[in-house]
């Protein structure tokens, strides 16, 4: 698949390019495996952001989903949000990730 223009942390930039299978091409590309737990965060942030229209802050996305925040940590080896927003064809989130 061929992957449309993202910018240098990855992101998409064209955020209505976005589709299940492109965000899936975009993992694995960056070397990263979307498994079933990984790909529910996807979707959940994705529906967070369709009824408030912000991206969700770490701590509020985990009592969201009712995960513990250090979970979401240690399954993304990461800040969260960042891969969650990236591969969701979400926007950049915004303080701490």
């Amino acid at each position: 698949m061929q992957l449309p223009e993202r910018d240098g942390d990855g992101y998409l930039l064209d955020r209505d390019a976005w589709t299940p299978e492109l965000a899936r091409a975009m993992a694995a590309a960056d070397g990263v495996d979307l498994n079933d737990a990984k790909w529910n965060h996807i979707v959940k942030a994705r529906e967070f952001y369709d009824e408030f229209g912000v991206v969700p802050p770490i701590r509020k996305f985990a009592k969201h989903i009712d995960e513990d925040q250090k979970a979401l940590f240690a399954m993304w080896m990461t800040g969260p949000m960042k891969p969650i927003t990236k591969y969701g064809g979400l926007p950049k989130p915004t303080g701490c990730v």
